[in-house]
């Protein structure tokens, strides 16, 4: 199975920018739409930036003005009808993901599916604002998106069951590997990494080891690629906090975010993005 035509991406962070990116490099054109000009500029810089990387590196057989051309960047949520599916990637805030969806349900068109990125919010409790549930599922892909090989395929209670199917032959078309996960706080994805991030923070928090160590750890003993604590940094600290705190609120105290991540938050020490974490990022 191909890709939709026509993909748009609400939000053009680093998902989002990432999403685009499979997408384009897919064969779909794809629209991405920002809240306003400035964020959408930087939006635009950052896709056609990952595009320019992935044809210098021969990773994909078109060039750079082909790849270019199938690229939209908008500030008008109208821009969206005629996608075949639109996927949601705001940050993690569940009104701004229901106001989101609402808008693009409308805008869109009866057969368009919508999906959202979200990591830890509830697929029906998204679905519980559309007029179409059964047109909605989740895609959770992961950062780096063009990197990385696995897409939660999340089904809510409404979810056409057809439509799981089409969904794992998209995510398939991206050359990744999808999984489908029932909607439960956190999937599968989420639930398991938050779980180890949040213990090897407290190991931390109790002078257990350096992170370094925490990390090495995990990725000599356990062949993970890249240790929980380094992983969280490129995640963002704010981002995992808010996903302990979905998932403390879902599942109980066994996800209560350590007093020390709440302090690197506070300060806004949130990783990569910010220069600092639990590592320095002073060269990024």
């Amino acid at each position: 199975m191909s890709v939709p035509g026509r993909v748009g991406v609400i939000g053009g962070g680093r998902m989002g920018a990432g999403i685009a990116h499979a997408f384009v490099l897919a064969g779909a054109e794809v629209v991405v739409v920002e809240r306003g000009d400035e964020a959408a500029a930087a939006a635009s810089i950052r896709l056609l930036e990952s595009v320019r990387q992935s044809v210098e590196r021969g990773t994909t057989d078109r060039g750079f003005d082909a790849l270019a051309a199938a690229i939209e960047t908008e500030t008008d949520a109208a821009s969206l009808n005629g996608c075949g599916l639109v996927i949601e990637a705001v940050p993690e805030d569940r009104e701004l993901k229901v106001v989101a969806l609402a808008r693009a349900e409308r805008v869109a068109g009866p057969e368009a599916v919508l999906a959202s990125n979200t990591s830890s919010i509830s697929i029906d409790d998204l679905a519980s604002g559309l007029s179409r549930p059964e047109r909605f599922l989740g895609l959770h892909f992961f950062n780096p998106v063009p990197s990385s090989q696995l897409v939660e395929v999340v089904t809510g209670v409404a979810t056409d069951p057809a439509l799981v199917d089409d969904a794992r032959g998209w995510v398939a078309a991206l050359g990744k590997t999808p999984i489908v996960v029932r909607d439960s706080p956190g999937f599968a994805s989420s639930r398991l990494g938050v779980a180890l991030g949040l213990e090897a923070i407290r190991m931390l928090e109790e002078g257990v080891a350096s992170a370094a160590d925490i990390d090495a750890a995990v990725e000599l003993g356990y062949r993970h690629p890249v240790g929980p604590l380094r992983t969280t940094d490129l995640v963002g600290l704010d981002v995992r906090l808010g996903i302990a705190e979905e998932l403390q609120r879902e599942l109980g105290e066994r996800f209560a975010p350590p007093d020390l991540l709440r302090r690197l938050v506070a300060d806004g020490h949130l990783g990569r993005k910010t220069g600092r974490g639990f590592y320095e990022w002073s060269e990024k």
